[in-house]
């Protein structure tokens, strides 16, 4: 267990008042903005290891920038990220926890991982943006 530094706890705090996915240059410039001084390679430092821990999930932007949001369960869960906002809410699986073990199963592959994140728009944006909502 690594020990809470002055850094980490900012980090955390700052994660724990988001509801959407930051990526480590955006977590730093809002740190920065409450007066934060903590280095960028810091904010890289305390988000893999919270990322380890379990307490933050991290979702790869279409670019493959790694983007973060602490984990309201600590349970495996798939993510539904509005693609306009980034509001996200945590999904539970069972269809896709089944299909997963079914796909590795058919093809002789066991102890099979995964990772689901699904995007759309959510129905605020919908409606601001003018289209349908779901």
């Amino acid at each position: 267990m690594q020990r809470m530094t002055r850094q980490r706890a900012a980090v955390t705090g700052l994660l724990e008042g988001m509801d959407d996915f930051r990526s480590a240059q955006q977590i730093h410039e809002m740190l920065r903005g409450r007066g934060e001084n903590v280095g960028l390679a810091t904010v890289y430092r305390s988000l893999q290891a919270m990322t380890d821990a379990g307490d933050v999930d991290v979702l790869r932007a279409d670019d493959g920038e790694a983007l973060y949001r602490m984990c309201l369960s600590r349970k495996h869960h798939h993510h539904l990220v509005c693609r306009h906002c980034g509001t996200t809410v945590e999904l539970s699986g069972e269809s896709v926890e089944q299909w997963a073990a079914q796909m590795g199963s058919d093809h002789g592959f066991v102890d099979v991982e995964h990772t689901v994140d699904l995007f759309g728009t959510c129905a605020p944006c919908a409606a601001r943006l003018g289209g349908p909502s779901a």
